[in-house]
């Protein structure tokens, strides 16, 4: 890979780095600053602080994860660096 497309690839996976680091800071942090403000709100009846606290930023990271899988194999099929399919070398990884 020349220098300028590894610097793009650095570059995206950085910046997907960093929204990722954001939105994690976003849902732990900032809904307990504001937690008084926030608890007009309700999920399915409780209180988004109480809520976020206990299970809403866990199931925003599993999202997170599973986001940033299919973000990464997007990305890296664009910079070419997905392995490729020889059937020659299947066959002889079975063959040894």
């Amino acid at each position: 890979m020349n220098p300028e497309r590894a610097k793009a690839y650095f570059r995206l996976r950085t910046t997907l780095i960093c929204i990722y680091l954001g939105i994690g800071v976003l849902v732990s942090f900032v809904v307990v600053l504001f937690a008084e403000n926030l608890s007009s709100f309700t999920v399915m009846g409780i209180p988004l602080p109480y809520y976020m606290g206990s299970q809403g930023a866990i199931v925003t990271f599993i999202v997170l994860l599973f986001f940033n899988a299919i973000i990464s194999d997007a990305v890296d099929k664009k910079f070419g660096l997905v392995p490729k399919d020889d059937p020659e070398e299947k066959d002889q990884a079975v063959n040894q």
